[in-house]
């Protein structure tokens, strides 16, 4: 079977909201509900996997057009991205402990 043929079985059978594995650890088929007089359609999901392939996160990275994986690839290769990740894992406290902040305002993280 072609993959389009699988991708329009996988449309046309699939239960809403069912994740499939493809060959790829961490990319899976995900099949989205109607919405809105929008049809139901397909979309990639990018979730890291663990030892047995299986996803890691409830939700991964949802794709659904060209112009989205472009965007996410830019983001991705942000050069400010590596130093962000380094900084925030430096001043994250271990797991275990919890913090409160005291006020919650919604300010903008200059990268």
């Amino acid at each position: 079977m072609s993959l389009e043929e699988s991708l329009a079985e996988f449309l046309e059978d699939g239960d809403d909201w069912e994740r499939k594995k493809t060959s790829v650890d961490g990319v899976f088929i995900l099949k989205l509900p109607e919405y809105k007089g929008t049809p139901p359609r397909l979309a990639i999901e990018l979730n890291p996997t663990d030892s047995s392939g299986n996803p890691t996160k409830k939700r991964g990275l949802m794709i659904r057009n060209p112009g989205e994986l472009g965007t996410f690839r830019d983001l991705i290769e942000e050069e400010g991205l590596d130093d962000l990740m380094e900084t925030m894992v430096g001043i994250n406290p271990t797991e275990g402990k919890v913090t409160r902040p005291e006020e919650e305002k919604e300010d903008v993280i200059e990268i």
